[in-house]
């Protein structure tokens, strides 16, 4: 086991790096960022967290003893009122789900569609540009539901861009570098959309509670088998998610272009 005291690790990076069951005290750690990171089971005492930002998953978190996860998932509902519908439990609720989804994607994409199509291959602060972002939607759809649902062993598109942690998959895209512009995008997202809503306007709750049948031949997901209607929430969720994230990122790349102006 190696220790580290009274040194000086300023703006050093730790990538793939195990620190399960470490111990930090009289630490700073002022203005570090953390990604990808499990913090599952984390205590911290005696600290000052001051203009601190977290998103992720966030479970059974308690500030000074108080469980602010219901209180974080209340402000977020009252803020997005759709949100709650992302929650769907029958066939009914996944329709409405996905006809909100629809109708907040075409909202932002036409607020991108205003800014030099440059900026849509930028990130910000780090993440994926907006043009990425497409990408792995793409890639969630052609995963969760042409693979895991409908069957097909090798769905891929090469502009399909896998979560930067997935280890390497047979046949499965990974061109991080790649720069398509937004309509070649669109155009993949507008037929992977179309599987979807397609999917869903067939569904029935009897199929929604039913199991995918196991893809033989390896790739992501995993050979097995999986509820259908774990599959169409991951969907749902990656697709609420990431679309807030792309409006937040485009805040700041319409003050880059104004700004550029």
């Amino acid at each position: 086991m190696t220790d580290f005291i009274d040194q000086n690790l300023a703006g050093a990076r730790f990538t793939g790096v195990d620190l399960t069951g470490a111990r930090f005290r009289d630490v700073d750690l002022t203005g570090a960022r953390f990604r990808e990171v499990d913090l599952t089971g984390v205590t911290i005492r005696g600290a000052a967290l001051v203009d601190v930002e977290i998103a992720g998953e966030i479970r059974n978190l308690r500030v000074n003893g108080v469980d602010v996860v219901p209180l974080v998932d209340a402000e977020l509902n009252r803020r997005f009122p759709d949100r709650v519908k992302m929650a769907a439990t029958d066939a009914r609720g996944f329709g409405e789900a996905w006809a909100i989804l629809e109708r907040l994607w075409q909202q932002t994409v036409e607020r991108a569609r205003r800014l030099p199509a440059e900026l849509l291959h930028e990130s910000v602060e780090g993440e994926w540009s907006f043009i990425q972002t497409l990408r792995h939607l793409v890639f969630a759809t052609d995963a969760w539901v042409t693979r895991a649902i409908l069957g097909e062993p090798f769905p891929w598109h090469p502009l399909d861009l896998p979560h930067d942690d997935m280890p390497e998959r047979p046949g499965v895209p990974r061109d991080q570098d790649a720069r398509p512009s937004l309509e070649e995008v669109l155009a993949l997202r507008a037929d992977r959309m179309a599987t979807v809503r397609q999917l869903i306007a067939d569904l029935s709750d009897e199929r929604l509670a039913g199991m995918t049948q196991p893809v033989p031949e390896p790739g992501y997901p995993a050979s097995e088998s999986f509820p259908v209607r774990r599959c169409l929430r991951i969907v749902l969720n990656e697709e609420w998610e990431h679309r807030l994230y792309a409006e937040r990122d485009l805040d700041v790349l319409e003050a880059r272009s104004s700004g550029a102006g």
